[in-house]
């Protein structure tokens, strides 16, 4: 018994949508919007039992789900069972969706509840300063110069242009390029 009969008495819409699905790829356009108006219905009805506290987000994922299978069309092969691509694909979705819901929901915790986050750091602040210092250190001193005396000495951009010769377009091209490279330097751990 081939994997989509098996899969046609496991799931019985499967022989249905299939056929659907198929002729939609042999460039049948009636057959392809009959199967999205009733993959949109099972999709629905499976988001529904298995996500009940999200009801809100259902139709949303439901789009998100069909938009991936069209998108997707091109690659499911004829000889594998239709509903087995589809549940990867809601799969890869409805994970995507969480872990994005997780994270929006992450940025509106209110930072009261976490005392530990003002709690006294654990470094020293002689070692940050040697840490800053090194990865000053790396950069022309048209870049670290109005750091310095910017962001670490709180001086204005004119100030900064008297103490370093530098003229003010300068000092803050410095301060952007600077601040730029030493982001890119501590994100490949190069300190």
């Amino acid at each position: 018994m081939s994997q989509c009969t098996e899969a046609s008495h496991a799931y019985p819409a499967e022989e249905r949508l299939r056929a659907l699905f198929v002729r939609s790829l042999d460039g049948d356009a009636a057959a392809y919007h009959v199967f999205l108006q009733e993959l949109a219905r099972h999709v629905r009805a499976l988001l529904r039992k298995r996500l009940p506290n999200l009801r809100d987000d259902v139709e949303d994922l439901v789009h998100e789900v069909l938009l991936a299978i069209h998108k997707g069309r091109h690659t499911y092969r004829r000889d594998e069972p239709l509903t087995a691509w589809v549940h990867a694909i809601l799969r890869y979705k409805v994970a995507d969706f969480l872990r994005a819901r997780a994270r929006r929901e992450a940025l509106h915790d209110p930072l009261d509840d976490l005392p530990e986050l003002f709690a006294e750091s654990d470094i020293e602040p002689a070692e940050a300063r040697r840490d800053l210092g090194k990865l000053l250190d790396q950069l022309p001193d048209r870049q670290k110069l109005p750091i310095l005396h910017m962001k670490l000495e709180g001086r204005s951009v004119e100030e900064t242009a008297r103490a370093t010769g530098l003229s003010e377009p300068a000092v803050k091209v410095g301060v952007h390029r600077g601040l730029k490279a030493l982001a890119l330097r501590i994100r490949r751990g190069k300190t």
